[in-house]
């Protein structure tokens, strides 16, 4: 088996406060960061001249008007869009002056095109379909909201959702379907789905963990749902019928909470790769698994057997003596093996996973 370290490429700086969250835009060589400091700050990426390295430089800094800690960011699958959550209750939607532009230092300035009201409390979490037709939202509220998003930048509530005790604190669609996740404090993973003839429902709801889920992320081929928690593991549940989920997989090795994980395509000269798993903790670590189909995969491919799985690399101390609040794949063709962290020391730092 190929083993992997774990080597940084950039420490990117610049945020006054924490950073929690980074999401890498999936058209355009654009990585977000958001922080404590009511900030998004936009760093573009390419290759030196003559040099296979990356360089990241400072883009832009969009002061997003935001009253309290901006939580999250995420992209539109066009990468048009930057949707912002914040502790103020409001999910702000961006788009670049004069349209698509680039990314360069000359590109039109990030405006927000509109407001997205509604959650009574701290928003957590924000995410579009992969359509881009959807977004969803959640809060401390106990709530998830699910909107249309409509031409000219108007956005349709088509659902709120009330099937949590407790603050939730992460939402993920599905890759391929119009399948919703969400993660909360009462310790479950909720699904929904959207019944033409009513409205949005639960159609299952995920028991395992011991303690708060912090965060849910799908397999790329979508067979699979990833959890991580308070109860230091992390957990794969795979779907065994059409609208049935179950627990087949529990991975652990980090010492204190795992608040964020990522699921992407990887880097990998075996066939039977589900994808690299990537995880990021209060301890400090960020933790790569590869997961593989299982081998009654091609004859059962609804079974509860459980994928192969292996730690193919670890990253000790990623920021330091600080939490790791966020880990994210790069998703665009060519970089899969590309990983960006957000840390409590206001740093957002990217790495690259390379054969020892």
């Amino acid at each position: 088996m190929t083993r992997f370290k774990i080597a940084k490429v950039a420490e990117l700086q610049g945020h006054d406060e924490r950073a929690w969250n980074i999401a890498w835009n999936p058209a355009k060589p654009l990585l977000a960061s958001c922080s404590a400091d009511k900030t998004v700050r936009l760093y573009h990426y390419d290759h030196a001249t003559d040099s296979p390295d990356l360089r990241f430089t400072h883009n832009t800094t969009i002061s997003t008007g935001h009253t309290k800690t901006v939580r999250a960011v995420a992209w539109s699958p066009s990468g048009l869009s930057l949707a912002t959550a914040s502790f103020d209750a409001n999910v702000g939607i961006w788009e670049q002056e004069g349209g698509d532009e680039g990314e360069g230092p000359n590109a039109g300035e990030w405006e927000c095109s509109s407001l997205l009201e509604g959650h009574e409390t701290e928003c957590k979490s924000v995410a579009y379909s992969s359509s881009g037709t959807l977004l969803a939202s959640c809060s401390r509220d106990k709530t998830v909201w699910v909107w249309e998003v409509q031409p000219d930048v108007d956005f349709e509530c088509l659902g709120v959702l009330m099937e949590h005790t407790q603050d939730v604190k992460c939402v993920a669609w599905h890759p391929h379907e119009e399948i919703l996740a969400s993660a909360s404090y009462d310790d479950t993973i909720r699904l929904y789905i959207d019944d033409p003839s009513d409205d949005w429902f639960c159609f299952a709801t995920l028991k395992g963990h011991e303690s708060t889920v912090w965060c849910v992320s799908w397999s790329p081929d979508g067979r699979y749902l990833a959890s991580s928690s308070d109860d230091k593991t992390v957990r794969i549940w795979k779907r065994v019928k059409e609208h049935s989920w179950e627990s087949v997989l529990v991975l652990t090795g980090h010492e204190r909470s795992v608040y964020s994980i990522s699921w992407g395509v990887g880097k990998s000269n075996d066939d039977a790769s589900l994808g690299w798993l990537a995880s990021a903790s209060g301890d400090g670590q960020v933790m790569v698994w590869e997961l593989t189909k299982p081998s009654d995969s091609d004859t059962a491919p609804m079974s509860s057997t459980p994928p192969g799985h292996s730690i193919i690399a670890r990253l000790e101390a990623a920021h330091g003596v600080y939490d790791v609040n966020a880990v994210a794949w790069c998703p665009r063709q060519g970089y899969e093996n590309i990983l960006a962290t957000a840390g409590d020391d206001c740093s957002v730092r990217v790495w690259k996973v390379i054969p020892e």
